[in-house]
């Protein structure tokens, strides 16, 4: 599962959407609604202007615990 504790800015390009930059920044699509949930008030924007500056999460890797099979963590 990704998370992020921290945030960075994205300046959007014309005609770009929420999907869009998800895509183009984490390869991604599905992680659109977190860069809505950190920009509440472009929440009903659907395609935006050139010049939006936006905060994007910045993802942690997984703690390593969670790359190892169960059955091989310590107790």
């Amino acid at each position: 599962m990704l998370r992020y504790s921290s945030h960075d800015y994205y300046v959007t390009s014309q005609s770009e959407t929420f999907d869009m930059i998800a895509y183009d920044l984490y390869g991604n699509e599905y992680l659109a609604s977190d860069i809505v949930d950190l920009n509440p008030e472009y929440a009903g924007v659907i395609i935006f202007d050139a010049g939006v500056e936006l905060r994007v999460p910045v993802y942690e890797e997984a703690a390593e615990a969670e790359r190892v099979a169960p059955w091989r963590r310590p107790l």
